[in-house]
């Protein structure tokens, strides 16, 4: 398989060495760093003013995209690619805007474009049963009784707004596999020396209180405790999430093993090896990693949403408290629709404006004997209706166009008919 690269960061560069060390070729590289591992010394470099290159699909299969040095010529550029129908696989969190992740989201819907956070957390064993024992707790079934809350402390050395914003972005997807997307986020802390101690309290669906905090540490670690009614359930992620996790638990309760769902043995976990697996997974290849998880991979509307949280933080630290969230689902009618309210409430404002205007005229019209006044300010309601007509009519325009599950399933019969083609 040939793995375009354009730009780097350490979730990237990891990826980019499993890539070659499984004996995929990594050709060309755009915008990569000068001081690259000794394994990817050999890659073909190219000048970042010649990436159009990555649209060809003859010059490589895959694109890995860096988040490195992140700017709005970057940002085109991946817009660009998935507008060409490339497959990409995307460091997270690229840009804390909600708005270019839900761009790029709608952009997916009408592409044949596949887009891959660098999310692999999630797909760990551990994560799987952690998920498993909070369902049971939240239930009354779990071992160790109903559950009180979830907290998260992410340890790390920088800790200023764009790091700090970014590990919460990362974390927040594991928050959503655990509990659900949660409708509340209050932030506390912010503000020059507030970043480094910040402070973010969630609710979860079924009322399960969130609590992610950052603390200083000397690598980027990650610690989740589960706190029920008697005991706790540790879980401490090394950095990057590489290596082995540890879990530990504490019980109130004699002869009470709340582990008994989780893995007898905690195998090194190498989040490059995952997503590298899922990248040929969609290029059609085959996969090192065979046994299937329960919780799905991550797609692009789980990394948006995830930027969308990390977005909101600045927000309620600025307006000092709680900001709720609303599950909104973006798309092309989506957009449509709120533009049309935004047009009717408008229209309904310039109406009231234009028979006061339309009245006032009249009435002057009338008293200085202006015949031409009082024909023209007698026209208003059919200006009005005309406007309300035309209004009207718009309303159908969603029904004139394809619907997108039809769309959908033509896609998926052009891609079996494509592969068939490929095949035979």
């Amino acid at each position: 398989m040939k793995i375009g690269l354009l730009g780097c960061d350490e979730q990237i560069l990891a990826i980019a060495t499993a890539a070659v060390e499984a004996g995929h070729t990594l050709s060309p590289a755009y915008d990569a760093p000068s001081d690259l591992p000794a394994s990817l010394s050999g890659i073909d470099r190219q000048p970042r003013e010649q990436w159009q290159g990555l649209l060809e699909e003859d010059l490589c299969d895959a694109v890995l995209v860096g988040v490195d040095g992140w700017n709005e010529q970057r940002a085109e550029q991946v817009r660009t690619l998935v507008q060409g129908g490339r497959r990409l696989l995307i460091g997270h969190p690229a840009s804390l805007s909600m708005l270019w992740a839900y761009e790029l989201d709608m952009i997916l819907a009408d592409s044949t474009a596949t887009v891959i956070p660098a999310l692999a957390a999630r797909q760990h064993p551990i994560i799987q049963s952690l998920k498993t024992l909070i369902e049971q707790s939240i239930a009354g079934i779990g071992p160790l009784g109903p559950i009180e809350s979830l907290q998260f402390e992410r340890r790390q050395p920088t800790r200023d707004q764009d790091s700090v914003l970014a590990s919460f972005a990362r974390d927040a997807d594991i928050i959503r596999v655990l509990v659900g997307d949660p409708p509340r986020l209050m932030a506390l802390g912010g503000g020059d020396a507030g970043w480094a101690t910040l402070a973010v309290g969630l609710s979860g669906p079924d009322q399960v209180s969130v609590r992610w905090h950052v603390s200083k540490g000397k690598t980027s670690e990650l610690s989740i405790q589960l706190l029920c009614e008697h005991g706790r359930v540790c879980v401490d992620i090394p950095p990057e999430a590489c290596g082995t996790w540890k879990v530990t638990y504490t019980s109130e309760l004699e002869g009470v093993d709340p582990l008994l769902n989780f893995p007898s043995e905690t195998p090194d976990f190498h989040p490059a090896h995952v997503l590298l697996a899922r990248l040929l997974q969609t290029a059609g290849g085959t996969s090192e990693i065979s046994s299937e998880k329960s919780i799905p991979p991550a797609t692009w509307p789980d990394a948006a949403r995830t930027i969308e949280l990390a977005e909101t933080i600045p927000r309620s630290v600025k307006r000092g408290r709680g900001i709720d969230l609303h599950q909104e689902e973006f798309s092309e009618l989506g957009t449509f629709r709120g533009t049309m309210a935004s047009l009717g409430c408008g229209i309904i404002m310039a109406g009231l404006f234009l028979v006061f205007v339309a009245t006032l005229v009249g009435g002057v019209a009338r008293a200085a004997g202006w015949s031409f006044g009082e024909r023209l300010a007698s026209i208003w309601p059919y200006a009005i209706l005309t406007t309300l007509l035309l209004f009207l009519v718009l309303q159908f325009l969603p029904f004139l166009l394809p619907k997108q599950s039809e769309t959908k399933q033509s896609d998926k019969r052009v891609d079996s008919d494509s592969s068939t083609t490929r095949k035979s």
